[in-house]
């Protein structure tokens, strides 16, 4: 074991206020330092996570105050793998970042970089907070960085889409801050196990409330529908890599925090069937609007919103195997679904709009590239022998050991609709011509390097999906010990 969880939110927070001034000294270390940063972050999760796996929780106690009264930082087995997922696609999202855009000068660099940092500490503070008042404050952390990179190329579409994600976490913040004050004012604690063991005391009226306003403000965070309106714009307007970023990095950590609040601090009768509704909905929806695209980044937006509405699913089917699917789903999403957005962003790189008929012809151009693009979309597809078919499969045997026929096939029907939009462009990057006025861009060597990472290891977990189950079926027994975690946490010193 290297260090402690409190480093995770005191390093990047230190890196990024000493970045503009570092920068002064030599520039480059603008772009260089995040990165410096982000290494040791993942170092650090991988570390921490073997010592968790064979020796239990680690609960860190800031300033001395015991739970329930101090702060509290909790890296198990279940926060811990997401924040080590984290923290490997920040360090990948920034070597593809390192010159995506070549023109791109010293100011502009700086305010990507520090955002981008910002953001991904705003998510992993998320994972590994243990009360529900920083679940807030890192939220908003969150979300003040996505609004500034939702608007970073400061176009008329992204600051309309900037505006709408700001509408929509300005009405997450104030449904958020209800759900503390109902919680605080009925038991007097913000800390998420000591609510978890008193929750029971609450009226059912104001648990009841309390839960529809946790999920309202987390939803839209986790673009359940229809919460997600902001979505497909920012997707749509946002450098390809901060795409990327909300996919696989803030999305993830606000399912994180909509799944604790189920399993672990509310005992309400039918939360788990809510997860389930919602979900469904959200991944019938999102797919078949998907299908309707004609631009590309907007395709992959309602496809990632899809993709959740499965995880969700997965979730709500209340077990062991469908927790472990799930977990199998966030991973597989969130290195597929990131090589989608990074390629994808190479293949229209030139183009205003981004249409999906722009990439006609590319496979010959830009083969490279192309050739990921069809992995991820094979994978995110579920096509053996990817990554993407064990955890769609995982989905539908946890889905079948519960008797849910009708789930099953709904998933089957919107998987093919799924296999439509994605072999449509497949199809149009290596069968079709490439149109005169598209100019091929080719990856810098650091775009290529992200991207290769990303496709080996659908690769590797597609041929070997022992690689990656062993840690996934302990993390899942993680959140299902809601006794454990309390004892745990309050237990700390």
């Amino acid at each position: 074991m290297v260090g402690t969880p409190v480093l995770f939110i005191a390093i990047p927070l230190l890196a990024a206020f000493l970045i503009p001034l570092l920068g002064m000294i030599w520039k480059e270390l603008v772009r260089i330092i995040p990165g410096l940063v982000l290494a040791y972050m993942l170092v650090l999760s991988v570390s921490l996570l073997s010592y968790v796996l064979e020796n239990g929780p680690i609960v860190e106690v800031l300033s001395g105050w015991a739970p329930p009264i101090g702060i509290n930082l909790v890296f198990s087995a279940f926060s811990g793998f997401l924040v080590t997922l984290m923290s490997f696609l920040g360090l990948i999202i920034w070597i593809y970042s390192y010159r995506f855009k070549r023109n791109v000068d010293f100011e502009p660099s700086k305010k990507y970089f520090i955002l981008l940092l910002m953001m991904i500490t705003g998510s992993i503070g998320i994972v590994l907070t243990g009360d529900i008042f920083n679940l807030f404050v890192f939220i908003e952390i969150v979300g003040i960085s996505g609004y500034a990179l939702a608007a970073f190329y400061m176009g008329r579409n992204s600051a309309e889409a900037s505006f709408k994600y700001l509408f929509m976490g300005s009405l997450a913040s104030a449904f958020l801050l209800l759900a503390i004050m109902i919680i605080y004012s009925q038991l007097g604690t913000l800390n998420m196990a000591d609510i978890a063991s008193k929750v029971h005391l609450m009226d059912p009226t104001y648990k009841v409330v309390a839960i529809i306003f946790f999920m309202a403000a987390i939803g839209i965070e986790a673009e359940i529908f229809p919460l997600n309106g902001w979505a497909p714009d920012v997707y749509t307007e946002a450098p390809g890599p901060v795409g990327a970023a909300f996919s696989g990095i803030v999305v993830k950590a606000a399912v994180y925090a909509a799944v604790r609040m189920v399993y672990t601090l509310f005992d309400v009768s039918g939360t788990y069937d809510f997860l389930l509704i919602m979900g469904l909905i959200t991944l019938i929806v999102a797919e078949t609007t998907a299908l309707r695209q004609d631009k590309l980044k907007r395709m992959l937006a309602f496809s990632s919103i899809g993709q959740m509405g499965l995880v969700l699913i997965a979730f709500g089917i209340g077990t062991l195997e469908g927790v472990f699917a799930a977990l199998f789903l966030m991973l597989n999403h969130a290195i597929t679904k990131s090589l989608l957005f990074l390629s994808g962003s190479y293949l229209v790189f030139n183009s205003k709009d981004k249409y999906i008929k722009e990439v006609n012809g590319l496979g010959k151009f830009m083969p490279i590239t192309s050739f990921l693009f069809a992995l991820g979309a094979f994978a995110i597809v579920g096509l053996p022998p990817f990554a993407g078919f064990w955890s769609k499969l995982s989905v539908l045997t946890a889905a079948a050991d519960s008797n849910l026929i009708l789930i099953i096939a709904l998933i089957l029907i919107v998987s093919v609709i799924e296999i439509v939009y994605y072999f449509r462009v497949v199809n149009r990057i290596y069968f079709f011509k490439k149109g005169e006025s598209v100019i091929p861009q080719r990856p810098t060597a650091h775009a290529l390097l992200a991207m290769i990472t990303l496709g080996a290891i659908i690769l590797i977990i597609g041929f070997y999906p022992d690689s990656i189950t062993g840690i996934l079926h302990k993390a899942s027994a993680d959140l299902m010990d809601k006794t454990k975690y309390i004892n745990d946490v309050l237990s700390a010193k």
